[in-house]
């Protein structure tokens, strides 16, 4: 009799039982299950390959009727990806490992539920799905199994309360837009302030620099002027004292001057006598 032949697909891994006792885990590839001799006669045991999927797949809890931690009634659907990391403890450790991974989260989403208001949900729905994954992923992995993620689906709410929601989310937004355009006014007019106060520091500076100039500027000229008066005086000064020691120089200078005066047409020439002089008695003398 010829050996028995197990192909195992990359998908797939097999686990090998000879007469009902787990022997190993087939890999994927082909497997070669051989026949044993016992007691001087061929005899073939018993064996089983059971192979269990180990791709990743979804499992969807739905319209779960859960009341939160005030009271409202609102249905849940949860829907959960996972896949079989052992698959001996998968087969060996629960009946079936979905049935409990279902009945796992299910248990979870009520537990986070029962601990959070309807506020609490409605403003943090990723909360719910942290919770549940937090919860199961140790509890699937005593079983093989590894969560991938858990994801709220739906939330469905009473008819009533839906309206209510749909009117509360409403007036949000418009609360939201009128904080938005209050906060952006209050912006621009925070920008002008700014600017305004910028532009009074600018010219304040701008007119304390033109005032410094200008005092500059004024304490310079009459430095200046006051150079050119002290100069003008020493000079005047050292003509005072050549005049004094050079009278004759007084006397050109006097003729020079008289020579100017007498190129103009206009200029009048005063002549002083001696006031004490007798012109009636010079004549007569003369007459004499």
């Amino acid at each position: 009799m010829k050996n028995q032949v197990v192909i195992i697909k990359p998908t797939h891994r097999g686990l090998w039982y000879e007469d009902g006792v787990f022997i190993r885990v087939l890999e994927p590839g082909r497997h070669v299950i051989p026949f044993y001799f016992n007691l001087g006669f061929w005899r073939r045991k018993k064996t089983e390959i059971v192979l269990v999927d180990v791709r990743e797949r979804e499992l969807t809890i739905k319209g779960q009727e859960i009341l939160t931690a005030d009271k409202v009634a609102i249905r849940v659907s949860i829907i959960v990806q996972f896949r079989v990391a052992d698959p001996a403890a998968a087969l060996h450790t629960v009946l079936n490992f979905e049935e409990r991974l279902y009945s796992d989260v299910q248990l979870a989403a009520r537990r986070s539920l029962a601990t959070m208001t309807l506020e609490d949900i409605l403003t943090n729905r990723n909360r719910l799905s942290n919770d549940i994954l937090l919860d199961v992923k140790e509890a699937a992995g005593n079983y093989g199994v590894t969560i991938l993620r858990a994801d709220v689906k739906d939330l469905v709410f009473p008819g009533n309360l839906q309206e209510i929601m749909n009117r509360v989310l409403a007036t949000e937004r418009v609360s939201q837009a009128q904080l938005v355009e209050a906060r952006t006014k209050a912006e621009v007019q925070k920008i002008e302030a700014q600017a305004k106060a910028e532009t009074h520091r600018v010219e304040a500076t701008s007119r304390a620099q033109a005032a410094r100039l200008a005092a500059e500027t004024e304490a310079e000229t009459h430095k200046i002027k006051i150079a050119a008066e002290s100069q003008g005086m020493r000079e005047r000064e050292q003509a005072a004292k050549a005049y004094s020691a050079h009278p004759a120089l007084l006397r050109l200078q006097e003729l020079e001057t008289l020579r100017e005066l007498a190129r103009t047409a206009t200029a009048r020439i005063y002549i002083g006598f001696d006031r004490h002089f007798n012109f009636n008695s010079d004549t007569k003398d003369a007459e004499e």
